[in-house]
């Protein structure tokens, strides 16, 4: 039996970060329930005030490969490090400058975006560069 698994994310604002996640690795947002066409449209035929719309989001891969990814609204902002972090591989199949060119363009991308560059590594042939998206949440290019 194959074994499946989300990525959850604490959030203050599960819209915006759910949109910042959809550009950076290609995701979309899950569809609305069968008969729904939108999820506003499903909220409001569940009776769910429009002030809690934003208490969650779900992203998925739409070539089905990777993860879900789902993101919750919590009241208390990130405060540490975190202990697991997303490593976006966007150099595979590269090497030296060709590789660092790429991932410095990529990082410069989703700085557009919302992200923060914290810092540049490189060790034993490899680099990458660690990020973190616009709730402070820690990633990497790699």
């Amino acid at each position: 039996m194959a074994t499946t698994f989300q990525v959850t994310f604490d959030a203050a604002d599960p819209r915006a970060l759910g949109d910042f996640w959809c550009e950076v690795l290609g995701y979309v947002r899950d569809a609305p329930p069968e008969g729904f066409a939108t999820w506003e449209e499903a909220l409001t035929a569940w009776g769910l005030p429009e002030e809690r719309w934003n208490d969650k989001n779900a992203l998925r891969d739409p070539d089905g490969a990777g993860p879900r990814i789902f993101i919750q609204k919590v009241p208390e902002p990130k405060t540490a490090k975190n202990r697991v972090h997303l490593d976006v591989n966007v150099g595979a199949g590269l090497r030296g400058e060709e590789r660092v060119a790429r991932l410095r363009a990529e990082a410069d991308r989703v700085e557009s975006l919302g992200a923060t560059r914290v810092t540049e590594g490189s060790e034993l042939g490899d680099f990458w560069i660690v990020m973190r998206d616009p709730e402070g949440n820690e990633f990497c290019l790699q």
